[in-house]
């Protein structure tokens, strides 16, 4: 079973980094209020307002912030600012020795994706949940308190309406997945984790049709739809089309693959580049329930 880190109380230090795309201190004002009204005192990396085009500071800033925050024990829990792209530019060069020597929370969603799959691949839980810049969006409110509560240790149960394309039926596994494109992404390197047995959830943003049914093909023919207890498919916001179009909306290209299979799915779960980005502990172990009700999720312990 993966490390659970430490639930935080108030009092607790949390870091805000920046693994990959830039972010000012104004863009992380509401977000800092919030924590402070959490009852958490926040540190800053020195990755927040670094810039480099458009990453946060170069490779090297990059990685050496997030490791100073690793090897801190007074920090935590950390928190990635925002997404983008640039986490797998750095993930070989970290050092996560005495992480596990002393465990903590890590946030954040799709190129976070890649830190939540890495750090399960180490036998550790994390959080798959919305990030500072987003904090104050609107209608993110049930996101946000989702991610307290997780990070709190406090109970968390998650419903989805029915879907058309759902599957009914129940599955037990621990919860792994992310930004569909990240999954891709990490095939074959030290971050890739198995799915057998597990709980697959999938989200992306802005992908063409195309490519959405070449990363399902993938994911098909290495096997990761195979042994799957259930999956899970959430927002998969802004897609793309060809002057000639694709004919089938990312549901249905998903759909495609998991009919193949005999395990529960459920269509629309909130998680993804919503405002409905609910907090999902990567590694936990939950169960899900499909009916003509619509969806369930909850954890076993």
């Amino acid at each position: 079973m993966p490390t659970t880190p430490p639930a935080l109380r108030p009092g607790d230090k949390v870091a805000i980094v920046c693994p990959a795309r830039k972010v000012s201190h104004e863009e992380l004002a509401a977000s800092l209020a919030i924590l402070d009204s959490w009852g958490l005192e926040v540190v800053l990396g020195q990755s927040v307002a670094a810039a480099h085009h458009q990453f946060a500071g170069s490779d090297d800033v990059r990685r050496a912030d997030f490791q100073q925050m690793l090897d801190d024990p007074s920090v935590r829990a950390i928190l990635c600012a925002r997404g983008g792209y640039g986490t797998t530019r750095i993930i070989d060069q970290l050092d996560f020795s005495g992480f596990a020597q002393n465990p903590k929370w890590i946030a954040g969603f799709s190129d976070v994706t890649v830190l939540n799959c890495h750090l399960l691949a180490l036998g550790h839980e994390s959080i798959h949940g919305v990030m500072p810049l987003l904090f104050d969006q609107p209608g993110g409110e049930e996101a946000l308190e989702s991610l307290r509560r997780a990070l709190f240790g406090e109970a968390i149960e998650y419903t989805a309406p029915p879907h058309a394309l759902n599957r009914e039926g129940q599955a037990t596994g621990e919860l792994i997945g992310g930004n569909l494109s990240l999954l891709q992404t990490i095939s074959g390197t030290a971050s890739e984790c198995s799915t057998a047995g597990r709980i697959l959830f999938l989200e992306d943003i802005d992908e063409y049709l195309y490519n959405i049914d070449r990363m399902m093909v993938h994911l098909d023919r290495n096997g990761k739809l195979r042994s799957l207890a259930g999956l899970l498919v959430g927002h998969f916001s802004g897609p793309n089309d060809n002057a000639i179009p694709f004919g089938q909306t990312p549901y249905e290209i998903i759909d495609t693959y998991a009919r193949r299979y005999q395990f529960p799915v459920a269509y629309g779960f909130p998680v993804g580049h919503e405002p409905e980005n609910q907090a999902l502990i990567c590694g936990r172990q939950a169960t899900m329930t499909v009916s003509a009700a619509g969806t369930r999720l909850h954890y076993a312990s």
